[in-house]
């Protein structure tokens, strides 16, 4: 089948000429022919947003540094954290706990020093997308959720402005090009969103590190190959990659004629993707402390119940709470359950929103006494045994 072609012009006008210290730390790029100089000047013109300065937008922030990119934009309210630094190269140990825009403004720097480095230090949101987008010729979205993502498609949609947006989870990953007027949109490739739960956070599933850097690096050559003109861009087409099998496939994508693209932003983009904090009477919570006590008090008689570990193994092997069984939240919800619905139940998860999510799950199947840890086993560690490893 041929690859759907859509004709586009550069995105941008080039810049004015380039210095000597230009030509020379561009000329790998100059001497291509399909680049060129003009296609350099464009790229010293150009002003692109990242989104994200995590996983996918560390390799994408040092590679359009290093490209030329005349005016880089970062949107992250984040601080480093030591479990950043397996995947998310723009920032070192040395800057744990800085805000992550900064960190990267400063690796930014070290690359190319001409490059303007733009921060914006906040959460994306209804009340901001559109006036930061407006300062920007070009979006990467890097983020990681889905309420996000369809935000930043409507704000680009209204705008008219191409993005180029890249996923990533355990081994897989996905990037494509959408760009409302000249060809889908991430809502031509989900029309809505998947059920709240159904698709794990990095955080939750993990990521292999170096895929951040295969699906980052494609990331930012579609992004210069719409500000130059050169080549045919992921637009109507979906790239997905198996990192384990080392294989790429691709998908075909069409604007859906039946489709209305959105003229206006959502009023709430969480609810649209079913993240309505639940009623606080739905979920009854043990305290951490209380656990303890809980668990002191089976060991001497004087409790019956079943403590449920629903994380995924690797996290199990991290750090666990002595006297849980490990119960993975797909397996349960898979129906592989074989508790009598009498039984009490204490569920966790790393920090609460999985073991909630499987507590509303059980009370559906007729499980009458069902509890969740509080904070998960990040609060059991702070608050009962510090000294045991975090994640």
């Amino acid at each position: 089948m041929d690859t759907p072609s859509y004709r586009f012009e550069p995105l941008v006008e080039p810049a004015a000429e380039l210095t000597h210290d230009e030509l020379r730390r561009y000329s790998r790029h100059i001497i291509i022919s399909e680049m060129g100089l003009t296609g350099q000047r464009r790229l010293k013109a150009a002003r692109v947003l990242v989104i994200g300065a995590g996983g996918l937008g560390s390799p994408a922030l040092m590679y359009l540094a290093a490209a030329g990119i005349g005016t880089l934009g970062v949107v992250d309210d984040d601080v480093v954290d030591d479990s950043n630094l397996q995947r998310q190269i723009i920032h070192g140990t040395s800057r744990i706990g800085m805000l992550k825009t900064e960190s990267a403004a400063q690796s930014i720097r070290e690359i190319n020093p001409s490059t303007n480095v733009v921060l914006h230090n906040t959460r994306l949101s209804r009340e901001n997308v559109l006036e930061i987008f407006s300062g920007y010729d070009l979006i990467l979205d890097g983020t990681d959720n889905f309420a996000t993502r369809y935000l930043v498609n409507d704000a680009a949609a209204i705008l008219g402005k191409p993005y180029v947006w890249g996923s990533i989870l355990r081994f897989d990953g996905q990037v494509s090009v959408f760009w409302n007027g000249h060809g889908p949109t991430y809502r031509d490739l989900y029309p809505e969103a998947p059920p709240a739960g159904t698709v794990p956070s990095c955080a939750e599933g993990g990521v292999f590190g170096v895929l951040c850097a295969q699906i980052g690096s494609v990331m930012v050559a579609e992004a210069i190959k719409l500000i130059t003109g050169v080549g045919q861009p992921l637009i109507g087409r979906v790239q997905i990659l198996d990192s384990l099998a080392m294989t790429w496939r691709e998908i075909r994508l069409k604007p859906d004629p039946e489709l209305v693209q959105p003229t206006e932003l959502l009023a709430d983009y969480p609810a649209f993707c079913g993240l309505q904090p639940p009623a606080e009477e739905d979920v009854p919570a043990v305290a951490a402390r209380e656990l303890a006590e809980l668990l002191a008090a089976r060991e001497q008689g004087r409790a019956q119940f079943r403590l449920i570990d629903v994380r995924e193994p690797g996290e199990a092997e991290i750090v666990a709470i002595d006297g849980a069984e490990l119960a993975p939240r797909g397996q349960i919800l898979g129906g592989d359950i074989s508790w009598p619905r009498q039984t009490p139940l204490i569920l966790h998860c790393k920090s609460g929103g999985r073991s909630a999510e499987v507590l509303r799950y059980l009370k559906g199947q007729g499980y009458t006494d069902v509890k969740h840890l509080d904070g998960g086993v990040l609060a059991w560690v702070r608050d009962i045994e510090p000294d045991r490893a975090s994640y």
